[in-house]
């Protein structure tokens, strides 16, 4: 035995020599990932570029509770005849980064609210007259949620979004004939609906349920998607995703917010989000005023106990 190395102390130095190529090996798949992120994220902007409008810029203080939760005040934009800015839809998106659980509650701009400095209108009138941050300080007055960040979604950037998620469509169950006012012509049954197709879909709302159908339709669609989202290569597409998301959405959030926020939800985040509508059940009645038309009283009291149970559950 004398003069020879034991077995073990050369199994170490073998060890020792492959350290530095395994070391060189991760390195390499590191920067693999960094630059396919980075150049996915730059497509996905490029593709947006060439279709997203120019973004306005608002003033908005959102309230920032260090609690572990944000909550994304949701908005599907429209235009009126005269080119002034009204929102189609109105959501609060809540994600929790330490349980992973996602959380919409929709909110229907039909309520009749207290606008800060004007008069009481429908509540979506709070965007028109003063963009989000009016809208954000109307949701709290009558709604007592706190809001830390704005997300105005351009109708051709959900289509876009949709397109690029599922190439082959959305199977959704269309319950009746649609096309008044949506810009397409749907059908009933069971479709794989495209981008501009679901779109028209989750926002119809010319028959006797009104706001109500289109409400719980887009949580239909809202459902129909996040199914969508557990597939692998939905998942590799997400760097993709955010850059489109961040070419087509106004939004106050930074880059690294979103990326942040999209990739802990995609890689880590519970795909079944609890949706809640507002107002309630039993928690309001129908009216109509002069200066605002048909509209839904609510019982102010009765739907902020049942939002702060929702949220903090």
């Amino acid at each position: 035995m004398d003069g020879q190395t034991p077995p073990i102390r050369r199994r170490k130095k073998r060890r020792i020599r492959k350290l530095p190529f395994i070391l060189l090996f991760i390195i390499f798949i590191l920067l693999g990932c960094f630059l396919y992120i980075k150049s996915s994220y730059e497509s996905g902007l490029k593709q947006a570029e060439k279709h997203a409008p120019k973004h306005e810029q608002y003033e908005f203080n959102g309230v920032n509770k260090k609690d572990g939760k944000i909550n994304i005040l949701i908005l599907g934009q429209d235009r009126a005849v005269d080119g002034s800015a009204r929102t189609d839809s109105i959501m609060i998106g809540q994600y929790n980064y330490l349980n992973k659980k996602m959380k919409v509650i929709s909110v229907m701009r039909d309520i009749y609210a207290e606008i800060p400095g004007y008069r009481n209108y429908k509540i979506n009138t709070a965007y028109t007259l003063g963009g989000p941050e009016l809208l954000r300080q109307t949701i709290k007055k009558n709604l007592d949620i706190d809001i830390d960040h704005y997300a105005i979604v351009d109708f051709k950037g959900f289509s876009a979004m949709v397109d690029e998620i599922s190439p082959n469509g959305v199977p959704i169950d269309v319950e009746k004939d649609m096309s008044e006012k949506i810009g397409v012509t749907l059908t009933e049954g069971k479709h794989n609906l495209n981008g501009k197709e679901l779109l028209g879909y989750a926002r119809f709302r010319n028959d006797a349920e009104a706001d109500f159908g289109r409400v719980r339709r887009q949580q239909q669609v809202i459902r129909a998607l996040k199914k969508e989202m557990v597939n692998l290569p939905v998942i590799l597409k997400t760097p993709k995703l955010a850059g489109i998301a961040r070419g087509y959405i106004n939004t106050d959030m930074t880059d690294g917010e979103i990326f942040r926020t999209g990739t802990s939800f995609v890689i880590r985040g519970s795909k079944d989000p609890n949706t809640l509508v507002i107002p309630v059940k039993d928690s309001f009645t129908q009216m109509s005023y002069p200066e605002a038309g048909a509209v839904l009283e609510i019982d102010k009291e009765k739907n902020k106990t049942a939002i702060k149970k929702f949220l903090e559950e």
